[in-house]
């Protein structure tokens, strides 16, 4: 059964309408201002959860134990 024109040029606009939205998408997730605010938030709450928090005070305070304890000696 062969197809009419109109049904084909529907298609091939719907298509190119689907490829525009993707493209627009594209663009803004790739946008390098966008990606460094995305990057920053993300580490930012992970910094925050108490766990990590915790983490690196405990790691910062030994480490600065080791460093006055060498400087004494």
């Amino acid at each position: 059964m062969p197809r009419d024109t109109e049904s084909i040029e529907r298609e091939i606009e719907n298509a190119r309408n689907q490829l525009a939205s993707t493209l627009d998408e594209l663009t803004v997730r790739t946008n390098p201002k966008r990606l460094v605010e995305n990057t920053k938030r993300t580490l930012i709450a992970k910094l925050n959860e108490p766990a990590v928090k915790y983490g690196l005070i405990a790691v910062g305070a030994v480490t600065g134990l080791l460093v006055l304890r060498k400087a004494l000696r």
